[in-house]
């Protein structure tokens, strides 16, 4: 598994937050609005119809996760994606994804032995 250069504990917080952040399907949306660009608070509430405060509280737990950036100009609240925290989530996935595929491959092997023998 790749190292994070955080403790261990730390390390799970932060998965944890991620994968929070990740389970709802408002939030992932506005991860691949951010992937096309900038967008305001605003920008990001828009296709959902939703407040200010509304598409804040989602942006505030990207935020948490290390997925999203804000940044304030003037009165807009300007949010940029942050790819770190998604390496992170992508490389404990990368782990599991060799684990099952050997496993299936080892299954799919038995099978076609049995279905020989």
């Amino acid at each position: 598994m790749v190292e994070l250069e955080l403790p261990a504990e730390r390390q799970d917080q932060r998965l944890d937050a991620i994968f929070h952040a990740l389970a709802d399907s408002t939030r992932r949306t506005m991860l691949q609005l951010l992937a096309q660009g900038d967008c305001s608070v605003g920008e990001l509430g828009a296709p959902f119809r939703m407040s200010f405060a509304g598409a804040s509280k989602h942006v505030k737990t990207l935020e948490r996760a290390g997925l999203v950036s804000r940044t304030v100009q003037g009165r807009a609240h300007v949010c940029r994606l942050e790819p770190t925290a998604l390496a992170a989530a992508d490389a404990w996935l990368r782990y599991y994804e060799g684990f099952w595929g050997g496993r299936l491959d080892a299954l799919e092997q038995a099978l076609r032995d049995d279905a020989a023998g």
